[in-house]
């Protein structure tokens, strides 16, 4: 009945995994309910270890029982009774009620098939309007980012001869300023392709065709930005060298590679001016409650213990840890060593990154860069992006190299190296 439905209305009937009224609904143990079939799928795939809310993200070393909640299930299935003797008028039709046969979410009105067609007409019309202002304000974007990237690649063409003319015969001095403008050719190419299709959307005058291209609507469309934003300046190109380190460090911002070399340097000038960190000591303040510190805060694992950690906006849902050193410039290097089974991930991050949800996992945002070990198969990953290692390291330590101003971070393997710490 009608006051049957209404005391229902504050109570959520559906679940938020297949957006459907609950079918034989289970809880968790932190109180979210979902269908039965729907979070068994969930956790099927989320592995043997680590179990999570879909809901709340909260963590669960063992899989948790799924009880079913007789309650929800009974007030589901009055729902659906009430639900199919309601019929629901049309709002237009005042004289004499007629059934409605579609409700629209943009104005909330129930139509039924005459009032319908006007509406659609109407409401299409005006929504398209408003996705084409959008599709403008994006061209205005992309046109200024094109006219920025055009004037680099002809400042970049200036140096390239300067240093072609200065290194005849040594062509790997300028190679990355080849690679860096080549680079920029293809954002151009990108730029260009994406002002063609918003444009070709504007002109169009079908309201449906304008409304069902959603590649604009992503909330990263307009970023493009995968090279290095920091101009090339001119340099004293009889300085061989130090062109050379300029023009590394116009390539891509983050660069994250595992190398398979006997000592740490690529290069014999790698170490100059590098802060060396003796101790990588760890914040607990940041420490996830089933993670353990050890005493010397130089250890960290995930044992079966639940740390009951007050809570502080610092501090992590996930099993993870921040250091308490912190870098804002220069270069520097520290080592750290994994263990050789079980899951473990060692990277770099933004203060600001998030602290709970699945946007807090390090690698899984755009505000830091990892390594990552599951059983001895390695990977690197950043903004959800994983990249497999073709080989297996043949030791678990390893050395980190952050060059802040050049953008780059880079991993190194340190089998059969012993490396000295000053």
């Amino acid at each position: 009945s009608t006051s049957e439905i209404l005391c229902l209305k504050n109570i959520p009937l559906t679940c938020s995994i297949c957006l459907s009224i609950f079918t034989d609904p289970v809880t968790l143990p932190c109180g979210h309910s979902f269908c039965r079939t729907c979070i068994g799928n969930v956790m099927d795939r989320q592995g043997i270890r680590v179990y999570f809310c879909p809901e709340c993200e909260e963590m669960f070393i063992k899989k948790p029982a799924l009880k079913r909640n007789q309650s929800l299930s009974n007030i589901t299935e009055s729902f659906r009774s009430a639900e199919k003797r309601i019929v629901i008028p049309c709002a237009y039709c005042i004289q004499s009620p007629v059934p409605a046969v579609k409700t629209c979410l943009h104005c909330e009105a129930s139509l039924c098939k005459n009032h319908l067609r006007a509406h659609s007409k109407s409401t299409l019309n005006e929504a398209s309007e408003k996705k084409k202002e959008k599709l403008r304000n994006i061209l205005q974007k992309l046109t200024s980012q094109r006219e920025e990237t055009e004037e680099r690649v002809q400042s970049l063409e200036v140096v390239k001869r300067q240093v072609r003319g200065k290194t005849a015969g040594v062509t790997e001095r300028f190679t990355p300023l080849i690679n860096l403008i080549q680079q920029l050719e293809i954002k151009k190419e990108k730029l260009s392709r994406k002002m063609g299709d918003i444009e070709e959307l504007c002109d169009m005058t079908n309201p449906v065709t304008v409304l069902q291209e959603q590649e604009s609507d992503r909330p990263d469309y307009c970023d493009t930005e995968d090279t290095e934003r920091h101009d090339i300046e001119d340099h004293d190109v009889e300085d061989l060298d130090l062109i050379a380190e300029t023009l590394h460090s116009g390539l891509a911002r983050i660069v994250t590679k595992v190398t398979r070399q006997p000592c740490v340097p690529e290069a014999p000038d790698m170490l100059l001016d590098v802060n060396t960190a003796s101790d990588m000591l760890m914040d607990v303040n940041t420490a996830g409650n089933h993670v353990s510190v050890s005493e010397d805060l130089k250890t960290v694992s995930v044992p079966e213990i639940f740390h009951r950690r007050p809570k502080t906006p610092e501090r992590f849902l996930l099993n993870q840890v921040l250091s308490s050193s912190s870098f804002s410039t220069g270069r520097h290097y520290w080592e750290m060593e994994g263990s050789d089974f079980g899951w473990w991930v060692v990277g770099m991050t933004y203060p600001s990154i998030e602290r709970k949800g699945r946007q807090s996992r390090i690698g899984d945002n755009n505000k830091s860069w990892c390594l990552e070990n599951c059983d001895n198969l390695y990977s690197v990953k950043h903004d959800c992006k994983k990249i497999w290692l073709p080989h297996s390291p043949s030791c678990h330590r390893f050395g980190i190299f952050l060059d802040y101003e050049a953008g780059r971070l880079s991993f190194y393997e340190l089998y059969l190296c012993k490396t000295s710490k000053t």
